[in-house]
């Protein structure tokens, strides 16, 4: 009996915060969060077969109409992104204290650990599903959209006695600013950045008491977080010689708890059809995990001192 009791009490068992993470996917689906695909898929298939103002303006001649297109898919899936990331994990703990589920889950016991990292877990599975079908809707209707500009282009050109290789270097700039792998990773991008938001909004969850809090300053956090860049910059620029080894001691301090954000607009270039390095999908994959993981055990550090 000791030693099953020893076993249960291990931290991060695969089982547990499988079963913790899909109770919270579950309870996220009740709160109606696919309601919001809906009407994004709704006006994502509609806008395809519609005269809109966006696409009549100097800036949507030629492939112009597939980078609005991409853009407003894109940024639509990132508000959702960040904005469900902040809501939904600044929610679940006070709402399970408010059911009283919390002390029902730590009374089996569960480790607290294992509690924080199901409940991450679990937002984070939605946000990942959401985005996998908005970026099936998106692909789609791109994969539509170029089908059409490439044979209303070419049916011009060869109207107007284009050469072969014209046609063909044509069809090629069509071709990147539609369905590329750069686009889905972009798409994976923003996902690593709600990652790395909802965890933040997590340690802020654990020692605030209210919610409203959580999410404005989760929300300063992000802002802060996307012009770090900047002030950086502007330091540098305005630091004295005396001074400048201080500001860059500083900078650096301010980047362990305030991520780059800026660092996640390969989703610009995508958008533009610029090519993408696994490289660079690499290197924020890593970046995202040292935070989720920094700031998980920040969270777990918090939430371990609090009674129940």
């Amino acid at each position: 009996m000791d030693m099953g009791k020893k076993r249960s009490n291990r931290w991060l068992q695969p089982r547990r915060v499988s079963v913790i993470a899909m109770n919270t996917f579950t309870q996220l689906v009740r709160m109606k969060v696919f309601y919001f695909l809906m009407i994004f898929a709704m006006i994502a298939l509609v806008a395809q077969f519609l005269d809109l103002p966006q696409y009549d303006g100097p800036e949507a001649v030629y492939t112009g109409e597939l980078v609005l297109l991409k853009s407003w898919c894109m940024g639509v899936m990132k508000l959702f992104a960040l904005v469900f990331a902040i809501a939904a994990t600044a929610l679940l703990l006070p709402k399970d204290v408010e059911d009283r589920t919390l002390y029902t889950i730590l009374a089996k016991p569960v480790p607290r650990l294992d509690y924080l990292v199901g409940k991450l877990a679990g937002v984070l599975a939605l946000i990942f599903v959401s985005l996998f079908l908005m970026s099936a809707i998106m692909t789609l209707v791109l994969g539509y959209r170029t089908g059409i500009l490439l044979d209303q282009q070419v049916t011009m050109a060869v109207g107007r006695g284009w050469s072969q290789q014209a046609i063909d270097s044509m069809r090629s700039d069509i071709q990147m600013q539609g369905v590329t792998w750069s686009l889905q990773a972009g798409v994976l991008a923003i996902f690593l950045q709600a990652a790395i938001v909802g965890a933040v909004s997590l340690l802020l969850s654990t020692f605030s008491t209210s919610t409203l809090f959580t999410i404005i300053v989760s929300f300063m956090s992000y802002l802060a977080g996307s012009f770090q860049s900047d002030a950086a910059e502007f330091y540098r620029a305005t630091a004295t010689v005396g001074t400048t080894t201080l500001t860059s001691l500083f900078m650096k301090c301010v980047a362990m708890v305030f991520p780059n954000y800026q660092l996640f607009n390969i989703t610009d270039a995508a958008i533009q059809g610029q090519q993408i390095a696994l490289t660079a999908v690499g290197h924020l994959s890593g970046l995202s995990a040292f935070y989720v993981v920094l700031y998980t055990l920040l969270s777990w550090y918090v939430f371990s001192d609090k009674e129940f």
